[in-house]
């Protein structure tokens, strides 16, 4: 995914055909009267493509999935506030997300949930750190691109995993002792597949005019099947959501709290990376060509997941799926995402209507998120053969080993390799290669994003 913007002189005929083409954009990023039934409309259909998505991420991530809607609706929230003072781009749309459901599962896996509110925390002011000295400059100079898109193949193959196991699952009444491909395991893998094969069918149809169009579909088509056949729904817990201090538990030692700082610092990372290279997307989406300003995005990402960490929220980013449904619904500015929010937030209060949602049809949708995340490695096709062999390799090890090591094991994999080119077939003194690091560090920074 472009990341960098080319900047060439034009000529005096160039400027003016440049000026009279762009698209002069006024008024409020985060409200303007004339837009107000666009954003609504945009906003509704958002919200409602939003909601299976969110479960699915709050299930890969094992957080309770009231938890990962209020994190959308806090994040949406604060977006839209964010967007009257320090607009970052126009029509993204927060939430939580896939690329970091795999990671944060981790964190519960290692520190337990207990202690989650605390790594959001560590996370939201380390972003903030980021944001201040306007860092995000340098990540994707110092983090390249294919290895960031090798770590996202990796985890999208997890996801992929992970959800396959829901086109089978049947409910525990009709589980047959002794056989497991039954008749009805085996209609369920059958009413799977012929529901994936539809969302796919339907998203390369509308995916360029309303990409909302097939989870509508897949998601009333699944609750309409449901009256009929017996599969397994979705179970929402009830969970309360309080306000507390995001500290750690007496229990946590002093070798977990420095592993909980690196681990902290590979999330912000991530989460300041992807947020980056959404807003490169982003912004050749604007319905007016206006220009993104990525380090206002990430005062809106630490601000939220400051706040999350409060409640035991998530993480959260300006997600591309659903920006580019938000885009093409008609939404014009950030009142948009208010509006989603406020969809999300009807649905978080009453989690009793999201037992209405079959376990396939959430599969269906997750399963193809792990797709489009895999299939990304063909961005990396033409950075050259190293990229793609290293983004393939790092895919293999997030997905083998593990996230956190993975990714270690790769950037200095990847350090290593440019080491012993340098000084063994440049002949370059070592103190030449790490100075011609950090002036090159310097030089490609200024062309990133601001």
């Amino acid at each position: 995914m472009a990341t960098q913007i080319e900047n060439k002189p034009l000529t005096d005929g160039q400027e003016s055909v440049a000026e009279s083409a762009a698209p002069v954009a006024t008024g409020s990023a985060a409200f303007q009267s004339q837009y107000f039934l666009r954003d609504t409309a945009a906003g509704v259909i958002t919200g409602a493509m939003a909601i299976p998505l969110s479960i699915g991420i709050a299930i890969m991530s094992d957080y309770p999935i009231k938890v990962g809607l209020a994190t959308v609706v806090f994040a949406c929230l604060v977006g839209w506030i964010n967007a009257w003072f320090k607009p970052g781009n126009y029509i993204g749309t927060p939430g939580i997300a896939a690329g970091l459901a795999p990671v944060l599962a981790l964190g519960v896996a290692t520190f337990g949930v207990q202690n989650m509110a605390f790594c959001i925390f560590l996370t939201a002011i380390m972003q903030a750190i980021i944001w201040k000295f306007n860092w995000q400059r340098f990540l994707l100079v110092a983090v390249p691109v294919y290895l960031v898109e090798g770590l996202l193949a990796g985890i999208g193959l997890k996801i992929l995993l992970k959800f396959s196991e829901f086109t089978y699952e049947i409910p525990a009444e009709l589980v047959t002792e002794g056989t497991f491909w039954n008749a009805a395991r085996i209609q369920m893998t059958a009413i799977s597949a012929v529901g994936f094969a539809a969302f796919v069918f339907l998203f390369s149809k509308f995916k360029d005019t309303q990409p909302a169009i097939p989870y509508f579909a897949l998601i009333i088509g699944g609750v309409v099947l449901a009256q009929f056949v017996s599969v397994p729904m979705i179970s929402v817990e009830d969970v309360p959501l309080e306000l507390r201090l995001p500290l750690p538990t007496a229990d946590v030692t002093i070798m977990m709290l420095v592993y909980m700082f690196f681990f902290c610092a590979m999330l912000a990372i991530v989460d300041v990376i992807e947020q980056v290279m959404s807003n490169a997307a982003i912004e050749k989406i604007d319905p007016l060509k206006r220009k993104t300003n990525s380090n206002n995005s990430l005062f809106a990402i630490w601000i939220a997941n400051l706040g999350s960490s409060f409640f035991g929220g998530m993480t959260n980013l300006d997600g591309l799926a659903k920006s580019t449904t938000n885009k093409l619904a008609g939404a014009m500015t950030k009142f948009s995402v208010l509006i989603v929010g406020c969809v999300v937030c009807f649905f978080m209060l009453n989690t009793q209507f999201l037992d209405y949602l079959p376990k396939f049809a959430l599969a269906a949708i997750m399963m193809f998120t792990g797709y489009k995340m895999i299939a990304g490695l063909v961005h990396v096709t033409h950075y050259g053969p190293y990229a793609l062999m290293l983004a393939l390799f790092t895919g293999g090890l997030v997905y083998k080993v593990g996230i956190f090591e993975g990714m270690l094991i790769a950037m200095a994999v990847h350090g290593i390799i440019h080491f012993l080119v340098y000084t063994k077939h440049d002949n370059m003194p070592g103190k030449d290669v790490v100075k011609r690091y950090f002036d090159n560090l310097k030089r490609d920074s200024s062309s990133n994003l601001q």
